[in-house]
This record gives structure tokens, C-alpha cells and sequence, in this order.
């Protein structure tokens, strides 16, 4: 099938940027044994089945309707938008892992299938967001305070080590976890999800051998906007006044000196993730061939090679899958207007 989104020669010519490739604001990620899509309207899940069918669920977007509203203002719509593929993203993983694992459940349990609530998604989040305090703001901070000495006495240097370290615990989990079957598995779908971005973007139609010709880094990519957060954090921390704070309100320990840093870096998470939507999402995004984003975005190309692996034609098939379940709810849109 065919997906013609573009009503006249002129459309489709203000619509690919400078190496034929479609701009389009298509995304994904991939899950358990599949991949999700995401397009204006709904977002579509393809999961692959143990007995090798592919279990397919279209839900609508509710952010598919006009955006109006302060929530989607500059950076702050960067905060809305990653709230949301947040909790988008549970749902999806919760689909994936209902049906992916269907019989090893029932095997071992006796049950039928496997169910992921809402109870179970709602702490899996909560531990998520804890660990990611933990491992990437109180971690670098504490092992900071260690090697440079106390935040106020060199703050600049305390906040460059304090980035670095984050970025180096970051790179490492990743490296980690990506030794896991499962977690291999996952990024092999991550691969998969880009190519078949890749592909359409390209006006290939959508096949696993065409997919499999594109390179499975893409820049829209949510490892590219984790690593744009960590580098941006380095120098909004910077210029944050907290040495201010600390003088004002009179703490001088070292310990409460140090949860009051840890404090205030939470507190400016939503800042600082609005400012790398933009950069990554809104700037990088609509202009990808522009020499300066590609340096600015080289990061998190780089760390992308621990993030996906090569797919297989059944990984490709799935995010094939998914793919066009969100074209054809954009074709229909688009023959409505």
C-alpha cells in the first residue's frame, strides 16, 4: 500500500530536506518483543507473539487534536511532551508484555496470559524516576563533593565534574543493562524502529529489504535527547545561582550544603528537559543536515551504537507493522481535510 500525505508537487518538494529525505514527525520505541509507533493522531503497538504472529493495538492521541494552551508554550511544551511519551510509553510496554510472554506465563503461573496493570505500572514508574534520582543526580553529586571538595569553594569545576560523571554513569548502564538477552533483544527493535523511520522518510515503500539499507542511527532519537539533557544540565547548573541560596539561607555544613544542590538540580529538570526538546525535538529535528547540529547532535549518535543493534527481518516486519497502521490513520485524516 501506498501513503500519498502530500496534496500537490510543491508540498512534496517544501517537504524533504537537503538529502531527499522526508521531514516528518513520525517516532517510536521499542519494546518487548515489538514496537510502537507514534504519529499526529494515534500510536499503534506490534508485538511478536511466541507462536510467531504479530499482535497488533491502535489507540488514539489525545495531543492529535489542536494544541492550544500555555502547556505548549517553548520549553514548556518539552516538559508536556516527555510527561506524556512517559506515560505513553508504559502503556505501550505494558501491551508488549501482556502478549510477548504469553506462554511462559501461562507455563509457569497456570494463568492466562500476563497482565501488567495499572497498579504494576504506576510503581514501575515510581521506582524508574527514583533510581533515575539516584543514579544520575545524587550519585555524580556525592562522589563530586568527594573529588572537588564542598559545591561553593569551586563551583565551576564541581559543576563540570558533576556532568561528566553523570554522562559516565549513563554510558555505562547502558553498556550494562545492554548485555542482558532481553535488553539486546529490545535494542535490536530500537534498530528496527529506525530504519523503518529511515525508509519512509526516504519514499521507499515498506518492506523489510528496504529498511534494512538504512542505518540504524537516527536523530530523532530519545537516547540523542537524554544525552542533549545531560550536556545542557552541565551549564544551566552553572549559572544557577545556588551559591546565592546557600548564602542566604545560612547553610554552611557540608551535608545540608549538598542535599540543597541535590534539591535544587531536581527542581530544574523540567528547565532543563524543555530546553533540550528544543534543541534536539524543535531545532536539530527540522534541520538535520545543518553542519551545526550535526555536531551538536554527534553525541548522541555515538551513544546510539550501544542503544540499537542490527534487526532481523521479523524485528523489521514489526516495526513495518506499526508504521503503517499510523499512515493509513494519517491518510484518512488528510483525505478528510
Amino acid at each position: 500500500m501506498g501513503f500519498n500525505l502530500l496534496k500537490s508537487d510543491s508540498d512534496l518538494k517544501r517537504a524533504f530536506d537537503e538529502d531527499g529525505a522526508l521531514k516528518t514527525h513520525v517516532g517510536g520505541q521499542a519494546l518487548i518483543e515489538g514496537v510502537m509507533m507514534r504519529g499526529k493522531y494515534n500510536w499503534a503497538v506490534a508485538v511478536r507473539e511466541p507462536d510467531g504472529n504479530v499482535y497488533m493495538e491502535e489507540h488514539d492521541l489525545a495531543s492529535g487534536k489542536k494544541k492550544n494552551g500555555w502547556l505548549y508554550w517553548p520549553v514548556i511544551r518539552g516538559c508536556t511532551a516527555f510527561v506524556e511519551s512517559l506515560f505513553l510509553g508504559f502503556k505501550a510496554l505494558s501491551i508488549a508484555a501482556e502478549h510477548a510472554f504469553t506462554e511462559e506465563a501461562n507455563e509457569e503461573t497456570g494463568e492466562e496470559g500476563f497482565e501488567f496493570g495499572g497498579t504494576a505500572m504506576a510503581v514501575s514508574m515510581l521506582l524508574g524516576i527514583v533510581l533515575g534520582v539516584v543514579l544520575f543526580i545524587v550519585a555524580p553529586a556525592a562522589v563530586t563533593n568527594l573529588i572537588v571538595g564542598e559545591y561553593d569553594d569551586k563551583t565551576l569545576l564541581w559543576n563540570i565534574v558533576d556532568g561528566l560523571l553523570r554522562i559516565a554513569i549513563f554510558i555505562f548502564y547502558i553498556w550494562l543493562i545492554g548485555r542482558m538477552e532481553d535488553i539486546s533483544r529490545m535494542f535490536e527493535y530500537h534498530g528496527a524502529e529506525h530504519k523503518t523511520i529511515h525508509c519512509f522518510e526516504h519514499g521507499l515503500p515498506l518492506t523489510p529489504e528496504n529498511a534494512r539499507k538504512f542505518p540504524r542511527l537516527h536523530v530523532r532519537c530519545g537516547t540523542a535527547f537524554l544525552i542533549m539533557v545531560m550536556i545542557i544540565a552541565i551549564f544551566v547548573y552553572a549559572i544557577t545561582p545556588i551559591n546565592a541560596l546557600i548564602d542566604a539561607w545560612g547553610v554552611h555544613d557540608s551535608i545540608p550544603k549538598l542535599i540543597l544542590v541535590m534539591c535544587v538540580r531536581v527542581l530544574m529538570m523540567p528547565i532543563i528537559a524543555g530546553l533540550s526538546y528544543e534543541v534536539t525535538v524543535k531545532w536539530a529535528g527540522s534541520h538535520p543536515e545543518h553542519p551545526v547540529v550535526k555536531v551538536v547532535l554527534w553525541p548522541g549518535l555515538q551513544m546510539q551504537r550501544l542503544t540499537t543493534h542490527e534487526p532481523d527481518d521479523t524485528q523489521l516486519e514489526c516495526a513495518i507493522l506499526a508504521m503503517k497502521q499510523v499512515l493509513e490513520r494519517e491518510e484518512r485524516e488528510a483525505a478528510k481535510a
